[in-house]
C-alpha cells in the first residue's frame, strides 16, 4: 500500500493536514429598516457561517445608532463562546452609517489589510465604487470584528473570498485563528 501523500504547501495559502476548529460567531445586522424575516445580508452570513462548520452564537438587528451598535457589540464581546463578530451595514459615507465608528471605538487594534483586502475584491466587481466602503476589522478583548457592507453581494465577497480562508485553522501561511489565543495577552499582564 502507497503512503498517502500530504498536500503540498501553496503560497496562495491553502489548506494542509490540520484539523478545522469551529468557532463561535455572532452577526449583527445595522439597519433602520430590516427584520430578521427579511435581513437578506445577515441570512447570507448566517448560512455560510454554519456551512463552514463554525457555530452562529447569535443574530441581532439594531438601528443605526452608535450607542446601541456599541452596547449590543460589547454585549458579545463579554460572552466566553462569541470568538468572532460579524457586523453588516453602516459602513458607508452617510450620516446615519455610525458602524466603523461604533467598533473602532472597541478596537485595540485595527486590522489594516482587511480594507485593502476588502477593496482588492471589490474593485474587479464594481470599480471606483470600491472607494465608498469603510469595510475595516479590529481586535477588542481578545475578539475579532469584522464590519461588512449591507448588501449581499458584499457578504458574500467578505465571506467567501476572505473570512472563511481567515477564519480557517487549516489556511496557510497563516491565518486568525492560530493567533487569536494570544490576542488578549497584554489584558492578562499583571
Amino acid at each position: 500500500m502507497q503512503e498517502e501523500k500530504k498536500p503540498v504547501h501553496h503560497a496562495h495559502g491553502g489548506p494542509d493536514q490540520r484539523d478545522f476548529i469551529p468557532l463561535g460567531i455572532a452577526v449583527l445586522t445595522v439597519s433602520d429598516t430590516r427584520t430578521l424575516e427579511d435581513d437578506r445580508s445577515g441570512a447570507v452570513l448566517a448560512e455560510r457561517i454554519e456551512k463552514a462548520g463554525h457555530r452562529l452564537i447569535d443574530r441581532a438587528i439594531v438601528i443605526d445608532d452608535e450607542k446601541l451598535i456599541r452596547e449590543q457589540l460589547q454585549k458579545w464581546l463579554a460572552e466566553e463562546e462569541v470568538d468572532v463578530i460579524i457586523t453588516t451595514g453602516g459602513t458607508g459615507l452617510t450620516g446615519r452609517d455610525v458602524t466603523i465608528e461604533a467598533a473602532r471605538g472597541l478596537f485595540e487594534k485595527e486590522i489594516e489589510g482587511f480594507q485593502i483586502a476588502f477593496f482588492l475584491v471589490s474593485w474587479p466587481k464594481i470599480g471606483t465604487s470600491a472607494m465608498q466602503s469603510r469595510a475595516t476589522g479590529g481586535v477588542a478583548q481578545g475578539k475579532y470584528i469584522f464590519c461588512l457592507p449591507g448588501s449581499p453581494g458584499a457578504c458574500k465577497d467578505g465571506w467567501d473570498e476572505l473570512l472563511v480562508k481567515q477564519l480557517d485553522y487549516r489556511t496557510r501561511p497563516c491565518n486568525f485563528v492560530e493567533i487569536l489565543p494570544r490576542l488578549d495577552e497584554h489584558l492578562r499582564r499583571t
